[in-house]
């Protein structure tokens, strides 16, 4: 059943580790915010803490960053998103501000987003007096880029399926299908761990 309500945080709740990339020490802080206010990164390491709206008109290009997601305005970045992002999206909170005090969230030590996800739990999360706006797939939709091929289709719910195709034998060709909801992301996807070869770690 799709949610009817916006929601945030019941409390602020934080956490101090290092960025994968950069290796700089960092605190990020969870905040409630206000109905439509969406999920806002705000850099408080530098002078009047800037602004990042987590958008998708504000995703930088990827061939400044191939293997992580960055998020760019007005000449201010965040590196690796990725993972805050699916917890917060993973647990249904639609509205937060994410306070860094560097350019990359810290990075749990095993790869996954399972640390944000507990972190935020323990905060709370609260409905909010104001409905959820829900985009609806009415027809196919399809997206090809090199290798990549994604594609959409209506459905009475939310299902991602993914198919990876790696030379590698250790990785080589996988397969999974999720209904997405609080449930399968919380028991199935959460611990789920970022891999890399021994080959792009030079490079990473």
């Amino acid at each position: 059943m799709l949610r009817t309500q916006q929601r945030t945080l019941k409390g602020d709740c934080s956490y101090t580790g290092i960025g994968i990339h950069t290796g700089q020490q960092v605190t990020v802080s969870f905040r409630p915010a206000p109905p439509d206010h969406g999920i806002v990164f705000v850099r408080t390491d530098l002078p009047d803490s800037p602004e990042v709206p987590a958008s998708i008109k504000h995703v930088a290009p990827s061939s400044d960053n191939p293997r992580r997601t960055t998020l760019s305005h007005n000449g201010v970045k965040i590196y690796t998103v990725e993972h805050v992002l699916a917890a917060l999206a993973g647990l249904g909170i639609d509205n937060a501000r994410v306070e860094l005090d560097a350019d990359e969230p810290a990075e749990p030590t095993d790869g996954s987003c399972e640390l944000f996800v507990n972190i935020l739990s323990e905060a709370g999360i609260v409905e909010q007096d104001a409905p959820l706006q829900h985009l609806v797939i009415t027809e196919p939709v399809t997206y090809d880029d090199g290798e990549v091929h994604i594609s959409a289709s209506p459905h009475d719910g939310f299902r991602l399926s993914f198919t990876i195709d790696y030379e590698n034998p250790t990785i080589g060709t996988q397969y999974a299908s999720f209904e997405i909801n609080e449930k399968t992301f919380l028991e199935e996807i959460a611990c789920s761990r970022t891999f890399a070869l021994q080959s792009d770690v030079e490079e990473l």
